[in-house]
C-alpha cells in the first residue's frame, strides 16, 4: 500500500498564542490538550504548529504519554546528567538548582513542531507534549503557540 503525494499552492495563514503556564517544582506538565486547542481555534485544516518556551530553565518534549514510569525515569535521567550541588559549577546565581535547570534545558528542547492534518495533531499513538520545569521551585512559564497552515480548496 502506498500513500499518494499531493502538491497544491494554497495561502498560508499564520495564527498565534501565547501562555503563561503555572508549574510546580520539577513539573512535568502534558501541554498537547492545550496545543491541540490552539490548532482547533486557528481554523486550519493542516500545517504544522511550532510550540516555544520562553525560557532557559524550563523545556518542551515530545515524550512517551501513555505511562507515567516513562516520565519518572527521564527525570531521574536528567538529573544524574545534571546533578544539583556540584561544587564545580561557578554559575549559581539564582542557587544550587540555577546550572543543573540550564543544562537540563540543553538536553531537552525549547521548540517543538508537530504537524496536523484535518485540524489533528499528528502525533504518534503514545506521543505527548511535555513542559519541564527543571527548578526546584514554582514558575509562570510563558509558551507561545504558532500555527502556520492552509485549507483546502473548495
Amino acid at each position: 500500500m502506498t500513500d499518494k503525494a499531493m502538491s497544491l499552492r494554497l495561502p498560508a495563514y499564520v495564527y498565534q498564542e501565547q501562555h503563561i503556564i503555572r508549574t510546580s517544582a520539577k513539573a512535568v506538565v502534558e501541554i498537547t490538550e492545550m496545543c491541540a486547542q490552539v490548532v482547533s481555534r486557528s481554523k486550519l485544516s493542516y500545517g504544522m504548529i511550532s510550540v516555544f518556551m520562553h525560557h532557559t530553565s524550563a523545556s518542551l518534549l515530545i515524550f512517551e504519554n501513555a505511562d507515567s514510569t516513562a516520565l519518572a525515569d527521564l527525570k531521574y535521567w536528567l538529573h544524574r546528567l545534571a546533578p544539583e550541588g556540584d561544587p564545580k559549577y561557578t554559575h549559581t546565581l539564582e542557587g544550587a538548582d540555577d546550572m543543573p535547570s540550564h543544562l537540563r534545558m540543553v538536553l531537552t528542547r525549547t521548540q517543538e513542531t508537530i504537524p496536523f492534518y484535518d485540524g489533528r495533531l499528528l502525533l504518534g499513538t503514545w506521543q505527548g507534549l511535555f513542559l519541564l520545569e527543571h527548578r526546584t521551585t514554582a514558575h509562570m512559564r510563558k509558551v507561545t503557540f504558532t500555527a502556520v497552515g492552509s485549507n483546502p480548496p473548495l
